[in-house]
């Protein structure tokens, strides 16, 4: 038979970026997980290729004791266990946070592609911590350099959760919105790395010959904070609600005594 109407030719949309448009949160996770593996890759084989002692130098220089030799790279050691740790936390974190983001935006995913591009920065602060002289210029220099790749790295991470909080009955699973279960807890561990990273680059600028001691403790004690978060953050909150309860409690305990009050007593 014949058509009634004839079909309109398909025309080309125009190319439109909207930021709050979905994004698949499952290759946003898979792309994150392949940069943070990598980027923990290439630590190993920076030690693995510059930190090896030479046989001949155990001989003579350490007279045959190899845990002499090792020890002489200690410094460089410590950086590659204090950047490896830094960027393990620094994925725990962005797995905490796209365990409760239940759909992801082209925003969101722009700031993970900025978190992610100082992430892959990680292995040249770890490079540039070890390679000069110690309390020499330049390495205090490329410890700041090293604390603001790290607070840039988690700042992002921050943003992402904020971002998701503008729309967060359609972005966050409940415990992270506010007021949630989970929310106080993300907050404070999103924004653990940023706060400790620029209080470590101020104090480097201020106590410079203490700037070495300043950053490796930074990356030490920071694990030591996520469990010292936890039980903060959930004393706080017990403290809150117990606290919120006894208001409520003395409030019913007033309406009940006025209730129990006849007219002419209350209205004195």
């Amino acid at each position: 038979g014949q058509r009634g109407e004839e079909e309109e030719p398909h025309s080309l949309e125009t190319f439109t970026f909207y930021l709050s448009e979905p994004l698949s949160k499952e290759r946003v996770e898979a792309f994150s997980d392949g940069v943070y593996a990598i980027v923990a890759t290439l630590l190993i084989l920076d030690i693995c290729e510059d930190n090896v002692p030479d046989p001949r130098e155990v001989e003579e220089k350490f007279h045959g004791s190899l845990l002499e030799a090792l020890s002489e790279y200690g410094p460089n050691y410590l950086a590659y266990f204090g950047s490896f740790v830094t960027i393990g936390l620094l994925w725990f974190v962005h797995h905490s946070l796209f365990l409760y983001v239940t759909k992801a935006t082209r925003l969101m995913g722009l700031l993970n592609i900025l978190s992610l591009a100082f992430i892959g920065g990680l292995p040249l602060a770890y490079q540039l911590t070890s390679e000069f002289a110690e309390k020499s210029h330049n390495e205090i220099e490329a410890i700041q350099v090293s604390c603001v790749i790290t607070f840039f790295a988690s700042i992002f991470q921050f943003a992402i959760w904020t971002t998701a909080l503008l729309n967060e009955e359609e972005t966050l699973h409940a415990f992270a919105r506010y007021g949630g279960k989970e929310h106080a807890f993300m907050f404070a561990k999103l924004a653990l790395y940023p706060c400790v990273s620029l209080g470590a680059f101020f104090l480097t600028c201020l106590l410079s010959e203490f700037s070495t001691a300043i950053f490796h403790l930074m990356q030490i004690v920071i694990p030591f904070a996520f469990l010292a978060l936890r039980i903060f953050v959930r004393i706080s909150l017990t403290a809150i609600k117990s606290v919120m309860s006894l208001s409520r409690h003395k409030v019913v305990l007033l309406e009940e005594e006025e209730a129990c009050l006849s007219p002419n007593e209350t209205l004195s």
